[in-house]
């Protein structure tokens, strides 16, 4: 029996294209495009033509696009399409990937309050720190034991004023001047994803005026990318906690994120905690 040569990369998503296409066509009259009815069709849906006319391509272009054909694309050509075939952001996206193209970064929307699923998370978390912080690095929430753990209070709303503003935090941090540089390049990396965001300007500014690390640091333009970093603290009742934290985007909510500080194992952090969490937990309830 003779072997089949397994499919490539570009092959298969040329015809996931294909199949994408037709069944995005499929679902559409042309009533639900502003077009007319041209009578009785033998299959359901728009025509190629029909959705070329609205793309502005040509009808043969188009045609090869949907058969799955190696032809270039372009980022315009793409939206264009899913205007015509009404896709959605997630469609939108899913389209650019088949195309072999990096979707367009999604505009994050105004801050709001997190979801009571979200917050589930938050507490079930516990006795581990987490919070939610948004593209500017404002918190949208903490639970309790972010506020135990790192002195966060009613006047933190930024983690990177926060940081840098915080005496009782940077107090505690074991290694505040080494982690200072990178907290920086991640924020100015985030900045850049969003060239038009004045804000990240302003907050620049703000803590260039208040913070002279952050001053000296920030004209370096240097840039991380990183989503984990270890954070070690000396507090003032638990002693010495290790965490390794991990930022997790949250995909309905472009440029927030979820952030989870987890206990370093083999540190004894786990159980220091677990003793603070208690004791603040009997002082609540004395």
């Amino acid at each position: 029996m003779a072997r089949t040569t397994p499919a490539s990369a570009p092959d298969r998503r040329r015809e996931e294209m294909r199949d994408f296409l037709r069944t995005r066509r499929a679902r559409l009259t042309p009533a639900d495009v502003g077009m007319p009815d041209a009578g009785r069709r033998r299959t359901p849906g728009l025509r190629r033509e029909e959705v070329a006319v609205l793309a502005g391509v040509g009808v043969s272009w188009y045609t090869w696009l949907e058969q799955g054909r190696d032809i270039k694309v372009s980022g315009e050509v793409l939206d264009a399409i899913a205007r015509a075939l009404r896709l959605d952001a997630a469609e939108r996206e899913h389209l650019y990937l088949l195309a072999g193209l990096n979707p367009p970064r999604r505009e994050a929307g105004p801050a709001v309050p997190i979801t009571p699923e979200l917050q589930r998370v938050l507490d079930a978390w516990s006795p581990r720190p987490a919070y939610v912080r948004d593209r500017h690095w404002n918190f949208v929430a903490i639970n309790d034991a972010a506020r135990a753990v790192f002195g966060f209070g009613d006047t933190d709303h930024n983690c990177l004023v926060s940081f840098f503003t915080n005496a009782r935090y940077r107090e505690m941090h074991m290694e505040w001047a080494a982690a200072a540089p990178d907290v920086v390049a991640r924020f100015r990396a985030d900045a850049a994803r969003y060239p038009d965001d004045p804000e990240f300007g302003r907050i620049a500014d703000d803590m260039i005026a208040a913070s002279p690390e952050f001053a000296e640091l920030w004209p370096r333009h240097e840039v991380s990318s990183a989503i984990q970093a270890v954070k070690g603290v000396r507090h003032p009742e638990a002693g010495e906690m290790v965490f390794e934290g991990t930022l997790l985007p949250l995909a309905d909510r472009p440029g927030t994120h979820l952030v989870l500080q987890n206990p370093r194992p083999g540190t004894g952090t786990l159980e220091r905690l677990e003793r603070l969490m208690a004791r603040r937990g009997l002082a609540a309830a004395s």
